[in-house]
């Protein structure tokens, strides 16, 4: 009986995927932003080291920001960077616009959450900045969740 149980609990807390979980908040960024382009930065703030991970960039990418995003500059900013980073979009300077904001993470290193394609204005940055910080405590949880799970399949392993 207390196996069932166990079971129960490893099955309910292994129904979030964290790859999943990011893509659906990179998503919403974009919905926030109005703009088909989003994604997360990953920062090393040791190393100084900053790459891209879990981009939604529009069909075709019209704008080049994948490219952008690894010539520009901005990832050695954001590398450096606390706060969140508005940069205008100037076309003269290739810039497509360009709005990043830290996402609070307890357990692993920084992470900044953007968007893409025009220009931002204070309203947009307050509202991904609001969502950033959900993605936070939904990431942590997630993760929590993944560790609880691994833990409790030990258990489970004793009283099958």
């Amino acid at each position: 009986m207390s196996s069932d149980c166990v079971k129960e609990l490893i099955d309910s807390f292994s129904h979030v995927e964290s790859g999943a979980l990011l893509d659906r908040v990179v998503l919403c960024a974009a919905a926030v932003g109005g703009t088909p382009y989003a994604g997360f930065v990953d920062v090393d703030p040791l190393q100084e080291i900053a790459y891209p991970s879990h981009a939604l960039i529009a069909p075709g990418d019209p704008l080049g920001v994948s490219r952008w995003l690894l010539e520009s500059g901005v990832l050695k900013e954001l590398a450096i960077a606390s706060d969140p980073v508005l940069l205008p979009q100037d076309w003269s300077v290739g810039g497509p616009g360009f709005l990043a904001v830290p996402v609070p993470l307890a357990t692993r290193d920084q992470a900044y959450l953007w968007v893409a394609g025009r220009r931002f204005t204070n309203r947009e940055e307050h509202l991904l900045g609001r969502l950033a910080m959900a993605a936070g405590r939904a990431i942590e949880a997630s993760r929590g969740l993944e560790v609880a799970a691994r833990m409790l399949r030990s258990v489970h392993a004793f009283t099958a």
